[in-house]
């Protein structure tokens, strides 16, 4: 669809975005809200995998708890699907729109959820979790993308941490209908938990329903006109308002900038973009795609969801040695302290920057893992093991607060726009498949059964954190207080260890030439109204991300 829009730009900084609003902010801010569907899927599973009658109707009527390969299966398909509804949903973000794929995968989850609730038996349930499985992928990526795109620069931490903040709510949901249903004796103790799924699929998709498609989406794709609609929708500016105009030809620069470096191709390029360049140049689109991959697969490698998929049945250990005697309430005191840390990286985000965040996050939880190891193999006792219960928690205090949200935030800001709902796509399949590999592997690990770590297994997590602190000096930039556009030439001209001192100079539309002489004019001089200002373009970018011709301005 070609485009019948002018775009002139700024060179001020100052005026490519408009003032917060609001309503604006509260239109970004409800996308968070999906964040519930990984929280509530990866938290009931813990729970319901120690409920009596869940236990006999998989392994038979007189087990007394779930095998070793039955848990790593019920753990860890939900994160196989969610691998592949991932990656898949790179390529529908980038044809149908974010929006749609967003809406689609909520639907995929429902059938999911669906099987899942009808199940008798392991088989059915495995299916219903794989299936749901590629609706929670798709959820995930593409609404971490969503929200990047349509945030406010000032505000785009604070609200991609909503994100996180929700699947902290979602686990705490999680643990507290596993709490109140576990003592049933029928059906009912698992598929209330499962079935309650369906209202956060439903909410989310009448929500986005409501809402605009991303106006760098539209830009994508050349319709400019309906991106200034979007744009102005998400600011609550006027259509013909100068920040309007401004942000959208910062954003129609930086693209037209991005597509003049890559070569054409056709359906596999498009995926190939994402490895180009070299491991020595920090904005490479190689550089970026490991740095996202990398950074979701060390939020895994920090064991916080070892303690969230298989708090109740590690709490068995805490009841034998008479500490806390339900493993049910031990899985929602650690979910509590999720819930109340999560908030605290709204303002630290922004205040302090992503840098910080990661490299004392790091620090803070290696720390605990160790003296959660350390405690836990010289000493058995009662007191020994409220200590450990105690920094467990700081443990999940200083991810929720940090690492948690960070590492959703930076996957959204530092993908060009070409690339970057594949860039996404591939960061969250990263996060999904380290998921999937700590689920199936650690009933191996700590297993009566099998290794039988125990404590030990703290000493893993404590050491890939240790690895974190380095990995963060090295190579997590800083990109604090900068548009997505910003931030491109921020990897381009910077290194991530001198990152936070760099600031812009210059804007793009300055730079591709989309402003005059004597600047812009605005709107409603003479024949340069923003609806009615002749403008032309030799090419439109396709679905897949290629470019045939650029952008021309009449200005």
């Amino acid at each position: 669809m070609s485009s019948r829009a002018v775009v002139a730009g700024s060179a001020n900084l100052d005026r490519i975005e408009a003032p917060v609003t609001l309503k604006a902010y509260l239109m970004c801010a409800f996308s968070a809200f999906g964040g519930i569907f990984f929280g509530y899927d990866s938290g009931y599973i813990s729970g319901v995998m120690g409920m009596p009658y869940f236990i006999r109707q998989i392994e038979g009527s007189d087990a007394t708890s779930l095998s070793g390969l039955s848990k790593g299966l019920i753990t860890s398909v939900l994160s196989l699907g969610t691998f592949i509804g991932a990656l898949a949903a790179g390529d529908f973000a980038d044809s149908a729109g974010r929006r749609t794929t967003i809406l689609w995968s909520c639907g995929i989850f429902l059938v999911g959820v669906v099987f899942q609730v009808v199940s008798a038996g392991l088989s059915l349930l495995l299916i219903g979790r794989v299936v749901a499985g590629l609706g929670v992928g798709g959820v995930s990526a593409i609404l971490i993308l969503y929200m990047s795109e349509i945030a406010p620069r000032k505000v785009r931490g604070a609200i991609v941490s909503g994100y996180q903040f929700f699947i902290t709510v979602g686990l705490l949901l999680a643990s507290a209908i596993d709490y109140a249903t576990q003592n049933r004796n029928d059906s009912g103790s698992y598929r209330i938990p499962i079935a309650i799924q369906t209202v956060w699929a439903l909410v989310l998709a009448g929500g986005l329903s409501c809402l605009p498609e991303s106006p760098r989406f539209y830009v994508r794709r050349g319709e400019l006109e309906r991106a200034a609609d979007a744009l102005s929708r998400l600011r609550g500016q006027d259509i013909t308002s100068d920040y309007i105009k401004y942000e959208l030809a910062e954003i129609v620069a930086n693209h037209e900038h991005e597509i003049t470096l890559l070569p054409g191709g056709g359906y596999w390029s498009t995926w190939r973009i994402c490895v180009r360049g070299s491991l020595k140049d920090g904005s490479s689109n190689l550089r970026r795609t490991i740095l996202g991959t990398s950074l979701q697969m060390f939020s895994q490698w920090t064991g916080v969801n070892f303690v969230f998929y298989f708090g109740t049945t590690l709490g068995q250990n805490f009841k034998d040695l008479g500490t806390i005697q339900d493993p049910f309430l031990i899985s929602l005191i650690t979910t509590l302290v999720n819930v109340f840390s999560t908030p605290i990286s709204f303002w630290t985000i922004e205040k302090f920057g992503r840098r910080p965040l990661f490299l004392w996050g790091a620090v803070g939880m290696a720390i605990c893992q160790f003296t959660v190891a350390i405690i836990g193999t010289i000493a058995h006792s009662a007191v020994s093991l409220s200590v450990m219960i105690a920094f467990i928690c700081i443990f999940i205090f200083f991810f929720a607060s940090t690492w948690g949200p960070g590492s959703w935030v930076l996957i959204g800001e530092i993908f060009p726009l070409p690339m970057r709902a594949r860039g996404v796509a591939l960061s969250t399949a990263s996060n999904w498949l380290w998921n999937f590999v700590i689920g199936l592997i650690t009933p191996y690990m700590v297993d009566k059964d099998k290794a039988n770590l125990g404590a030990k297994v703290f000493y893993i997590w404590g050491g890939l954190c240790a690895v974190a602190v380095v990995y963060t000096w090295a190579l997590v930039p800083e990109t604090k207080g900068l548009t997505l556009e910003q931030v491109d030439k921020m990897l381009e001209e910077t290194t991530p260890r001198t990152s936070a001192k760099w600031s812009p100079r210059n804007t793009y539309a300055a730079e591709m030439g989309f402003i005059d002489a004597q600047g812009p004019k605005r709107p409603n001089e003479g024949s340069n109204d923003y609806g009615d200002e002749k403008r032309s373009r030799d090419e439109q970018v396709d679905a897949e991300g290629s470019s045939k011709t650029s952008f021309l301005r009449v200005l």
